[in-house]
């Protein structure tokens, strides 16, 4: 599959300028530790910094002019949410290369070197991400991305976190030509991400670099965590969009087990446990489906379950 790369764009400039797309909302000192990691990229070329306030009022004094790391501070102009706020810094910039990073995460300083080395090793792909480190509660897991090309098929059977988390993207403007950007429409902007990287993949494979380049904090302050009924409107969503996901069975099972384990912890017992065994009978390994059993029985409540999966670095 090609990214319908321009040879100018992945030949002539070694180091083409970057954007960062950061959407933002009441973070204040996170955020600004996330600039300062993309400011501290040991990266050659341009890389702007592109803040995006949603739903919440901007910080003019962050905006850096000149040099090669500028910061620009605009407001969502788009859908109010996340996917607006990304589009919205997306049509704000020029750049070859786009990227994005959560307004909680922090790069490692080679992480976009690495990147735009790989793509131009691989001109015929569009797409490049990283390994990354779960930061929960003071520990540290690194989960290096184990893979070095992800093409449709294995995007389709699993989300693989270790090497597709949206702030270890970065992609060619080109894609979006193709591909165009980030879905509006996904429910509470719940799996907007792996929505984009599956749209990505039918133009494009997506190559990693397996080191891990990306600190992901994962805290209470996420604005997904406990939004039960979001993950299963999202999820669903996904699965309409992209109903090739149905063609790989495990790959279907992951996602019908999360919506099982979801629909346990807003106490839909009898509709959690329906899911459950159906999801078993495509996939009997499905953690999520057993897990949402015995949140199901009301033994273990859904809380319980999700700080100890986070504790040991995976996610529901």
């Amino acid at each position: 599959m090609s990214a319908m790369a321009t040879p100018d764009e992945t030949v002539v400039d070694a180091c083409p300028p970057v954007t960062v797309v950061v959407a933002t909302r009441d973070r204040p000192e996170l955020l600004r530790k996330t600039i300062d990691s993309i400011a501290a990229q040991d990266y050659e070329g341009s890389v702007e910094t592109v803040v995006v306030y949603d739903r919440s009022d901007p910080d003019p004094d962050l905006a850096v002019t000149g040099g090669p790391r500028p910061v620009r501070v605009i407001t969502n102009g788009r859908r109010p949410g996340l996917q607006g706020a990304r589009n919205s810094g997306i049509e704000a910039t020029t750049a070859p290369l786009i990227a994005f990073c959560d307004d909680d995460d922090v790069w490692h300083p080679g992480k976009l070197s690495a990147q735009v080395g790989l793509l131009a090793a691989h001109p015929e792909v569009g797409f490049a991400t990283t390994g990354i480190e779960i930061v929960y509660r003071d520990v540290r897991r690194p989960r290096p991305a184990g893979i070095s090309r992800i093409e449709r098929a294995q995007l389709l059977r699993s989300r693989t976190i270790e090497a597709t988390h949206p702030s270890t993207f970065l992609f060619r403007r080109s894609l979006l030509t193709d591909m165009g950007l980030i879905d509006e429409a996904v429910p509470g902007g719940y799996g907007e991400d792996y929505e984009f990287l599956l749209r990505a993949t039918r133009f494009t494979d997506v190559v990693t670099v397996d080191e891990p380049c990306v600190e992901i904090l994962w805290h209470e302050q996420s604005f997904y965590v406990e939004r039960w009924q979001m993950r299963i409107d999202g999820l669903s969503y996904v699965l309409d969009q992209h109903p090739d996901i149905a063609n790989d069975r495990r790959g279907l099972a992951r996602i019908r087990g999360q919506i099982a384990f979801s629909r346990a912890a807003l106490g839909e017992r009898s509709a959690a446990r329906s899911e459950a065994v159906a999801t078993l009978r495509l996939w009997p390994l499905e953690q999520r489906a057993w897990l949402a059993l015995l949140v199901s029985t009301g033994v273990v409540s859904a809380d319980r379950v999700v700080g100890v999966v986070q504790r040991s670095g995976r996610s529901i």
